[in-house]
């Protein structure tokens, strides 16, 4: 072989089309970006890169993928004014432990609630009647860093709190009920009570040496007006906890609520107790409701199942009693599409979202019974 006939680094096509990408124009993606940027506000200061938008606009392949129900998307955040509900989708798993995933949970809940009418026959409520509602998207989570993911999404949901609008997260792995609880704390003038539906307790300091999806509420507990005497955790039990969440739970003297209990004493007893022990001198009650909370045979796409959980119709029961006093915000996480059977995780998911805005609709704690008087017709004759 000659020195001719040598093959050199300038005759690669890699090479020249390497070169080549110096003139390409970059004009509209920065046009793109910048308007991404202004229509999602700027991110938490923890985030280096400028560029990247609170609420993510990009249109990634596993964050928004359409709106909750269809309802009108909210591209730009600052003309969100003052709709009844956000829906507000946390696409994290750098907090789980075991099987990944979470990630998606938001774009399948979202592709699952174009099922539903919007309409329930037991309730009597028609959802796009009674609510004005809108999908903020996705919070631009940094999935190689949870500490600035929670800064992220901390910033985001207490954007949609300063509008005085009731937020609904799409979860993600649990770790983002700690940045979810961060987030509103400030705009409640009062403590807040936390009821907490889960198989796991999620009370322990720290995972594997970091906050993951095991200790959201240890560290939510640490929030000055969000103490542990008005945490209350039901469902809890098992296989899969863990003693060192039983001891701060001890420690902290969060309430316990075991299916043992639910068996013994009855869903409304049991429920009047959470109601009871959430609401002593607080203010305000999140609800963090995670999947795994439910039995797997109903609730297969998670990440951490245990079995033995609640019934679907069991905990649609009590939470129509512990919604009926009214609630400041929820989040439905751990929802993992890639262990989901024919998507019934995600639309389980969706059936509590649509339950807890409907019994918050039926209870005047949330936007506006319509009847044919309202609207001006004569109601109907009795049959």
């Amino acid at each position: 072989m000659t020195m001719d006939d040598r093959l050199r680094r300038e005759q690669l096509h890699g090479q020249a089309m390497t070169d080549a990408e110096a003139s390409i124009p970059e004009r509209r993606s920065k046009e793109r970006m910048a308007f991404a940027l202004e229509c999602g506000l700027p991110s938490s200061m923890s985030v280096r890169d400028r560029t990247i938008p609170l609420f993510n606009r990009s249109r990634r392949t596993w964050s928004h993928g359409g709106s909750y129900m269809n309802v009108p998307f909210q591209e730009d955040m600052r003309e969100l004014g003052s709709p009844d509900v956000a829906f507000l989708g946390a696409p994290l798993d750098a907090g789980t432990t075991f099987r990944s995933g979470t990630r998606f949970g938001p774009q399948e809940i979202r592709k699952m609630s174009g099922l539903p009418s919007g309409y329930n026959l037991e309730m009597g409520v028609d959802l796009f009647e009674s609510l004005d509602m809108v999908d903020a998207g996705d919070v631009n989570v940094i999935p190689a860093n949870i500490e600035k993911s929670f800064d992220q999404i901390d910033k985001a949901v207490g954007y949609i709190h300063e509008h005085a609008i009731f937020p609904v997260i799409l979860g993600g792995d649990h770790s983002v009920g700690y940045p979810d609880i961060r987030g509103m704390a400030p705009y409640i003038d009062g403590n807040i009570g936390i009821i907490h539906f889960d198989r796991h307790s999620d009370i322990s300091e720290y995972n594997i040496d970091e906050r993951m999806h095991g200790t959201p509420f240890f560290h939510a507990t640490n929030i000055p007006n969000a103490p542990a005497a008005n945490l209350v955790q039901i469902g809890i039990g098992g296989w899969l906890g863990n003693r060192s969440g039983v001891k701060v739970s001890r420690e902290r003297q969060a309430s316990v609520i075991t299916l043992t209990d639910v068996d013994r004493f009855g869903l409304e007893r049991t429920c009047e107790l959470a109601l009871e022990l959430a609401w002593k001198d607080a203010k305000a009650v999140f609800l963090s409701f995670d999947i795994d909370s439910i039995d797997p045979a109903f609730a297969p796409g998670t990440g951490t199942p245990e079995a033995g959980g609640l019934l679907p119709r069991e905990a649609l029961a009590m939470l129509r009693i512990l919604c009926r006093e009214g609630i400041a915000g929820m989040e439905v996480v751990e929802v993992s599409p890639p262990y989901d059977v024919s998507d019934i995780t995600s639309v389980l998911a969706v059936r509590i979202i649509n339950d807890v805005l409907g019994i918050l609709v039926s209870e005047g704690k949330l936007g506006r019974l319509t009847n044919g008087e309202d609207e001006g017709i004569a109601p109907s004759e009795p049959a």
